[in-house]
């Protein structure tokens, strides 16, 4: 299953029966899921569900949630009339009818095409009150292709971080490679440091056999590399796996992480006393924490 970065944006914009109906998602990273809603009072009885929504198709992340609704006014405009105009245009017909000595009928639409005389600013009637039940339906399938959308985001994301992760590992698989060969090749270097401490220890003076055993035994123990440079090489065979497996892959990688930085400072502190195999081994081990920390760097967004 691809990986998914934890960055991502999505905006759905769609007309709906009540108005335009516009869904923005912002995501970036977090240790855990914190929602954040920035939604007009319209939303407020959908916001739950959309929260459970969000819950089941995001797992990690900060993401920030933000919806506006464009309401749809009714199409019939409250034309008003001008009363004082109009009363004023009739006494003024009247008047000249009078003085002109003629018997006139006022012309009612001659008098509304007057200027004026009907006031076009009319406010529009009140939207009808919103049905909840519709009105969710239509904010979780906006929802859901804004979640989609977000998805699309996340994934090219993560397939770029994947691609990186992937050659670091193999990088640092190889490292290991190279330790192991050296590590080989440095046994003749080990014993002769072992000789030498033992050599120490006992200056002439006789010690009991179960003595110079447990210091042979602990001296090895502290010199000899072999363990982890195979916890190492498991644990990078472990990162290549859990990038192809469904679930938090972020959060476990960070574990796995930790351990093969804990396995190459072992080592590191081992790598002393070998001479010039011993500053190479030291050169590997370096370069093996430089590749875990960027891996480190490129799993912070990870879900």
């Amino acid at each position: 299953m691809p990986i998914r970065s934890m960055t991502g944006f999505a905006r759905v914009s769609r007309p709906t029966p009540v108005g335009e109906l516009t869904l923005s998602i912002k995501a970036v990273n977090h240790r855990g899921l914190d929602l954040h809603f920035h939604l007009p009072g319209d939303f407020d009885p959908v916001e739950p569900a959309l929260r459970s929504l969000i819950r089941s198709r995001v797992s990690r992340g900060h993401v920030q949630v933000q919806g506006s609704l464009k309401r749809q006014a009714d199409t019939q405009m409250a034309v008003a009339l001008n009363e004082s105009l109009f009363r004023g245009w009739l006494a003024a017909f009247r008047l000249a009818a009078e003085i002109a000595g003629i018997d006139a009928t006022p012309d009612l639409n001659a008098a509304l095409r007057v200027p004026g005389m009907l006031d076009p600013r009319g406010v529009p009637t009140t939207p009808a009150a919103l049905d909840d039940a519709a009105f969710e339906s239509e904010v979780l399938s906006v929802a859901r292709d804004a979640l989609e959308e977000l998805d699309s985001f996340r994934l090219r994301e993560g397939a770029a971080t994947e691609v990186e992760i992937r050659a670091r590992t193999a990088s640092i698989r190889d490292i290991v490679s190279g330790m192991e060969d050296i590590r080989t090749r440095a046994l003749p270097a080990f014993h002769n440091r072992l000789r030498d401490r033992l050599g120490e220890l006992l200056g002439g003076v006789q010690i009991e056999p179960a003595r110079l055993a447990q210091e042979a035994a602990l001296l090895a123990e502290r010199s000899d590399i072999s363990e982890e440079l195979v916890r190492l090489s498991t644990h990078a065979v472990q990162v290549e796996h859990l990038l192809s497996v469904a679930g938090e892959t972020g959060k476990k990688l960070d574990f796995l992480l930790q351990e093969m930085n804990r396995e190459t400072n072992t080592i590191l502190s081992k790598t002393g006393g070998l001479g010039e195999q011993g500053l190479t081994l030291t050169d590997l081990g370096l370069a093996s924490k430089a590749e875990i920390d960027r891996i480190r760097e490129q799993s912070l967004n990870i879900e």
